[in-house]
Protein backbone atom coordinates (compact mmCIF):
# COMPACT_ATOMS: atom_id res chain seq x y z
CA UNK A 1 0.00 0.00 0.00
CA UNK A 2 0.76 3.46 -0.71
CA UNK A 3 0.45 4.99 3.10
CA UNK A 4 0.52 8.46 3.34
CA UNK A 5 -1.44 11.95 4.11
CA UNK A 6 -1.80 15.45 4.06
CA UNK A 7 1.71 17.25 4.08
CA UNK A 8 1.65 19.61 7.22
CA UNK A 9 3.39 22.47 8.03
CA UNK A 10 4.39 25.80 6.59
CA UNK A 11 4.73 26.06 2.57
CA UNK A 12 4.27 29.15 -0.10
CA UNK A 13 6.07 27.04 -2.89
CA UNK A 14 6.52 23.55 -4.51
CA UNK A 15 9.81 23.36 -3.85
CA UNK A 16 9.27 24.10 0.34
CA UNK A 17 6.19 21.65 -0.13
CA UNK A 18 8.56 19.40 -1.57
CA UNK A 19 10.74 19.43 1.42
CA UNK A 20 8.01 18.75 4.06
CA UNK A 21 6.75 15.95 1.26
CA UNK A 22 10.52 14.35 1.79
CA UNK A 23 10.14 14.49 5.20
CA UNK A 24 7.32 12.85 6.12
CA UNK A 25 8.16 9.48 3.77
CA UNK A 26 4.45 9.61 2.46
CA UNK A 27 4.00 7.96 -0.77
CA UNK A 28 0.50 9.58 -1.29
CA UNK A 29 -0.41 12.58 -0.22
CA UNK A 30 -3.86 14.96 -0.49
CA UNK A 31 -3.80 18.01 -3.62
CA UNK A 32 -1.76 20.82 -2.24
CA UNK A 33 -3.82 22.78 -4.97
CA UNK A 34 -7.13 23.21 -6.49
CA UNK A 35 -9.04 24.08 -9.93
CA UNK A 36 -8.17 27.52 -8.51
CA UNK A 37 -4.30 27.42 -8.94
CA UNK A 38 -2.40 28.88 -11.80
CA UNK A 39 -1.35 25.57 -14.09
CA UNK A 40 2.27 26.45 -13.87
CA UNK A 41 1.79 25.89 -9.59
CA UNK A 42 0.18 22.76 -10.40
CA UNK A 43 2.54 21.17 -12.83
CA UNK A 44 5.46 21.82 -10.00
CA UNK A 45 3.31 20.41 -7.68
CA UNK A 46 2.91 17.19 -9.88
CA UNK A 47 6.60 16.62 -10.29
CA UNK A 48 7.44 17.50 -6.86
CA UNK A 49 5.29 14.43 -6.44
CA UNK A 50 6.98 12.47 -9.15
CA UNK A 51 10.38 13.21 -8.04
CA UNK A 52 9.71 11.68 -4.60
CA UNK A 53 8.15 8.59 -5.77
CA UNK A 54 4.85 9.84 -4.22
CA UNK A 55 1.06 9.85 -5.67
CA UNK A 56 -1.10 12.67 -5.54
CA UNK A 57 -4.58 9.98 -4.73
CA UNK A 58 -6.96 12.85 -3.89
CA UNK A 59 -8.63 16.41 -4.77
CA UNK A 60 -11.13 17.12 -2.26
CA UNK A 61 -14.09 19.23 -2.54
CA UNK A 62 -15.18 19.89 1.44
CA UNK A 63 -18.15 21.80 -0.14
CA UNK A 64 -22.08 21.37 0.97
CA UNK A 65 -23.94 20.75 -2.65
CA UNK A 66 -27.13 21.51 -1.08
CA UNK A 67 -26.52 24.76 1.22
CA UNK A 68 -29.64 26.20 2.21
CA UNK A 69 -28.67 29.17 0.66
CA UNK A 70 -29.58 28.52 -3.04
CA UNK A 71 -26.22 30.84 -4.68
CA UNK A 72 -24.06 28.90 -2.03
CA UNK A 73 -25.21 25.72 -2.99
CA UNK A 74 -24.70 26.40 -7.03
CA UNK A 75 -21.67 27.62 -6.39
CA UNK A 76 -20.57 24.77 -3.77
CA UNK A 77 -21.78 22.20 -7.06
CA UNK A 78 -19.70 24.14 -9.31
CA UNK A 79 -16.84 23.70 -7.78
CA UNK A 80 -17.16 20.57 -7.53
CA UNK A 81 -17.34 20.09 -11.20
CA UNK A 82 -14.23 22.02 -11.29
CA UNK A 83 -12.59 20.07 -9.04
CA UNK A 84 -13.53 16.79 -10.83
CA UNK A 85 -12.41 18.13 -13.57
CA UNK A 86 -8.89 19.57 -12.43
CA UNK A 87 -8.41 15.91 -11.04
CA UNK A 88 -9.42 14.77 -14.45
CA UNK A 89 -6.61 16.50 -16.32
CA UNK A 90 -4.24 15.50 -13.54
CA UNK A 91 -4.80 11.83 -13.26
CA UNK A 92 -5.80 12.40 -9.78
CA UNK A 93 -7.93 9.55 -9.19
CA UNK A 94 -10.09 10.60 -6.30
CA UNK A 95 -12.18 13.41 -6.14
CA UNK A 96 -13.79 13.20 -2.79
CA UNK A 97 -16.65 15.41 -0.96
CA UNK A 98 -19.60 14.25 1.25
CA UNK A 99 -22.97 14.02 0.30
CA UNK A 100 -24.20 17.27 1.79
CA UNK A 101 -27.04 18.65 3.57
CA UNK A 102 -29.73 20.67 3.71
CA UNK A 103 -29.50 22.05 7.13
CA UNK A 104 -28.26 25.03 8.25
CA UNK A 105 -26.10 23.75 11.25
CA UNK A 106 -22.82 23.53 8.79
CA UNK A 107 -21.58 21.47 5.53
CA UNK A 108 -21.36 17.98 7.11
CA UNK A 109 -23.73 18.21 10.20
CA UNK A 110 -26.42 15.87 11.28
CA UNK A 111 -29.68 16.91 10.23
CA UNK A 112 -33.26 15.38 10.09
CA UNK A 113 -33.66 15.46 6.28
CA UNK A 114 -30.34 13.43 5.44
CA UNK A 115 -31.65 10.25 5.26
CA UNK A 116 -34.66 10.79 3.95
CA UNK A 117 -36.23 9.51 0.58
CA UNK A 118 -36.62 13.18 -0.84
CA UNK A 119 -32.76 13.65 0.02
CA UNK A 120 -31.56 10.84 -1.32
CA UNK A 121 -32.87 11.51 -4.86
CA UNK A 122 -30.98 14.80 -4.66
CA UNK A 123 -27.94 13.32 -3.67
CA UNK A 124 -27.65 10.97 -6.74
CA UNK A 125 -29.18 13.25 -9.47
CA UNK A 126 -26.20 15.48 -8.21
CA UNK A 127 -23.77 13.20 -8.00
CA UNK A 128 -24.98 11.99 -12.32
CA UNK A 129 -24.86 15.95 -12.66
CA UNK A 130 -21.83 16.52 -11.52
CA UNK A 131 -20.30 13.21 -13.88
CA UNK A 132 -21.93 14.08 -17.04
CA UNK A 133 -21.06 17.43 -17.31
CA UNK A 134 -17.58 16.48 -16.71
CA UNK A 135 -16.97 13.73 -18.55
CA UNK A 136 -13.89 12.24 -16.80
CA UNK A 137 -12.32 9.43 -17.93
CA UNK A 138 -9.18 9.15 -15.30
CA UNK A 139 -10.77 10.50 -12.25
CA UNK A 140 -13.54 9.21 -10.27
CA UNK A 141 -15.95 11.05 -7.84
CA UNK A 142 -16.80 9.85 -4.76
CA UNK A 143 -18.57 10.32 -1.11
CA UNK A 144 -16.44 9.91 2.03
CA UNK A 145 -18.90 7.84 4.44
CA UNK A 146 -20.23 9.74 7.35
CA UNK A 147 -22.06 8.99 10.21
CA UNK A 148 -24.69 10.92 10.00
CA UNK A 149 -24.92 11.09 6.41
CA UNK A 150 -25.14 9.08 3.01
CA UNK A 151 -23.67 6.83 3.04
CA UNK A 152 -23.47 5.43 6.27
CA UNK A 153 -22.19 1.54 5.45
CA UNK A 154 -21.13 -0.39 3.08
CA UNK A 155 -24.81 -1.61 1.79
CA UNK A 156 -26.14 2.20 1.58
CA UNK A 157 -22.76 2.53 -0.18
CA UNK A 158 -23.37 -0.34 -2.39
CA UNK A 159 -27.06 0.93 -2.89
CA UNK A 160 -25.99 4.10 -3.83
CA UNK A 161 -23.16 3.12 -6.75
CA UNK A 162 -25.85 0.94 -8.47
CA UNK A 163 -28.59 4.20 -8.19
CA UNK A 164 -25.97 6.93 -9.42
CA UNK A 165 -25.52 4.03 -12.13
CA UNK A 166 -21.85 6.29 -13.23
CA UNK A 167 -18.68 4.08 -14.49
CA UNK A 168 -17.23 7.17 -12.91
CA UNK A 169 -18.68 7.25 -9.67
CA UNK A 170 -16.39 5.20 -7.06
CA UNK A 171 -16.48 4.66 -3.62
CA UNK A 172 -14.13 6.34 -0.62
CA UNK A 173 -13.71 4.59 2.18
CA UNK A 174 -13.75 5.87 5.65
CA UNK A 175 -14.40 2.63 8.14
CA UNK A 176 -13.82 4.41 11.55
CA UNK A 177 -16.54 7.12 10.28
CA UNK A 178 -19.04 4.20 9.68
CA UNK A 179 -18.51 2.47 12.97
CA UNK A 180 -21.27 4.76 14.25
CA UNK A 181 -23.01 2.30 17.15
CA UNK A 182 -21.30 -0.36 19.94
CA UNK A 183 -21.77 -2.85 17.51
CA UNK A 184 -19.60 -2.12 15.05
CA UNK A 185 -17.58 -0.45 17.53
CA UNK A 186 -16.96 -3.93 19.60
CA UNK A 187 -16.59 -6.29 16.42
CA UNK A 188 -14.60 -4.07 14.34
CA UNK A 189 -12.60 -6.02 12.67
CA UNK A 190 -15.69 -7.95 11.27
CA UNK A 191 -17.08 -4.76 10.29
CA UNK A 192 -14.27 -3.59 8.54
CA UNK A 193 -13.63 -6.46 6.70
CA UNK A 194 -17.40 -6.26 5.42
CA UNK A 195 -16.36 -2.53 3.93
CA UNK A 196 -13.33 -4.28 2.03
CA UNK A 197 -14.96 -6.91 1.26
CA UNK A 198 -18.00 -4.91 -0.30
CA UNK A 199 -16.64 -2.22 -1.60
CA UNK A 200 -13.04 -3.04 -2.71
CA UNK A 201 -13.80 -3.31 -6.63
CA UNK A 202 -14.92 0.30 -6.23
CA UNK A 203 -12.53 2.33 -3.70
CA UNK A 204 -10.33 4.80 -4.62
CA UNK A 205 -8.62 6.15 -1.83
CA UNK A 206 -8.93 5.16 2.52
CA UNK A 207 -9.01 7.37 5.16
CA UNK A 208 -6.70 5.67 8.03
CA UNK A 209 -7.33 6.88 11.92
CA UNK A 210 -8.28 5.17 15.18
CA UNK A 211 -11.61 5.48 17.29
CA UNK A 212 -12.20 5.04 20.91
CA UNK A 213 -15.57 4.59 23.15
CA UNK A 214 -16.09 6.42 26.42
CA UNK A 215 -16.90 4.38 28.94
CA UNK A 216 -18.08 6.95 31.61
CA UNK A 217 -21.26 7.97 29.27
CA UNK A 218 -24.10 5.31 29.32
CA UNK A 219 -25.25 6.87 25.60
CA UNK A 220 -22.60 6.26 22.82
CA UNK A 221 -20.29 8.72 22.59
CA UNK A 222 -17.47 7.41 19.98
CA UNK A 223 -14.42 9.59 19.38
CA UNK A 224 -12.35 9.77 16.60
CA UNK A 225 -8.00 9.84 17.35
CA UNK A 226 -4.62 8.91 16.02
CA UNK A 227 -4.00 5.47 15.15
CA UNK A 228 -2.57 3.90 18.47
CA UNK A 229 -5.04 6.39 20.73
CA UNK A 230 -8.17 4.48 20.22
CA UNK A 231 -9.30 0.42 20.25
CA UNK A 232 -8.67 -0.54 16.62
CA UNK A 233 -6.23 -3.33 16.00
CA UNK A 234 -4.12 -1.93 13.10
CA UNK A 235 -2.35 -5.05 12.49
CA UNK A 236 -5.37 -6.79 11.38
CA UNK A 237 -6.63 -4.15 9.65
CA UNK A 238 -3.39 -3.68 7.40
CA UNK A 239 -3.91 -7.08 6.76
CA UNK A 240 -7.52 -7.22 5.70
CA UNK A 241 -6.97 -3.72 3.39
CA UNK A 242 -3.99 -5.32 2.31
CA UNK A 243 -5.87 -8.54 1.54
CA UNK A 244 -8.86 -6.55 -0.63
CA UNK A 245 -6.41 -4.09 -1.95
CA UNK A 246 -3.37 -5.16 -3.54
CA UNK A 247 -0.67 -3.19 -4.81
CA UNK A 248 -0.42 0.24 -4.54
CA UNK A 249 -3.67 1.41 -2.87
CA UNK A 250 -3.48 4.72 -1.43
CA UNK A 251 -4.30 4.76 2.24
CA UNK A 252 -3.90 8.48 3.63
CA UNK A 253 -3.81 9.68 7.86
CA UNK A 254 -6.02 12.68 8.29
CA UNK A 255 -7.36 15.32 10.44
CA UNK A 256 -4.15 15.53 12.34
CA UNK A 257 -2.83 19.11 12.81
CA UNK A 258 1.23 19.29 12.75
CA UNK A 259 3.90 17.61 11.42
CA UNK A 260 4.94 15.93 14.14
CA UNK A 261 1.24 14.13 14.74
CA UNK A 262 1.54 13.36 11.05
CA UNK A 263 5.05 11.82 11.85
CA UNK A 264 4.33 10.08 14.83
CA UNK A 265 1.20 8.29 13.39
CA UNK A 266 3.06 7.71 10.19
CA UNK A 267 5.33 5.37 12.53
CA UNK A 268 2.93 3.82 14.36
CA UNK A 269 0.65 2.21 11.46
CA UNK A 270 4.31 1.59 9.48
CA UNK A 271 5.68 -0.31 12.64
CA UNK A 272 2.37 -2.16 12.46
CA UNK A 273 2.19 -3.08 8.94
CA UNK A 274 6.20 -4.05 9.66
CA UNK A 275 5.21 -6.77 12.26
CA UNK A 276 2.55 -8.44 9.34
CA UNK A 277 5.17 -8.35 6.35
CA UNK A 278 2.88 -6.34 4.09
CA UNK A 279 4.88 -3.73 2.03
CA UNK A 280 4.38 0.07 2.92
Amino acid sequence: MLLGGTVAGEYKTPAEWEELLVKSRFKAVTAPFNCYTPEEEVQAYMDAAKCCGAVIAEAGVWKNLFDPDPVLAAQNQAFARQQLALADKWGIPCCVNVAGTSGAAGWDSADRENFTDAMYTRIVDCIRGIIDDVQPKRAYYTLEPMPWMIPDSPDCYLQLIHDVDRKQFGAHMDFVNMINCPRRFLAPEAFVAECFEKLGPYIKSTHLKDTRLDPRRLTTHLQECNPGEGELDFEAILRIIDRCMPGDAPVLLEHMQTFEEYAAAYDTVKACADRTGIPV
